[in-house]
């Protein structure tokens, strides 16, 4: 995630400038994380809209919530 936030490495992220995290579920297991992110991929723009404006509707930066130490 930090890494994302300081655009140190080449990714999506970077290319388009974007640092804020808007949405955060948490999984115990890698492989149901994955699956969950294969199924947002496949989802229309408006879903994912959608979803993050039903848990977050300001659109606040989620990062120091969920990830600083």
């Amino acid at each position: 995630m930090l890494e994302h936030k300081n655009a140190v490495v080449e990714s999506f992220t970077k290319r388009y400038g974007l640092t804020r995290l808007v949405h955060v579920e948490l999984y115990n297991y890698v492989n149901d994380a994955l699956r969950r992110e294969k199924q947002l991929k496949g989802w229309q723009r408006q879903w994912k809209i959608d979803l993050i404006e039903q848990q977050n509707p300001q659109w606040l930066d989620l990062y120091d919530q969920f990830f600083k130490p």
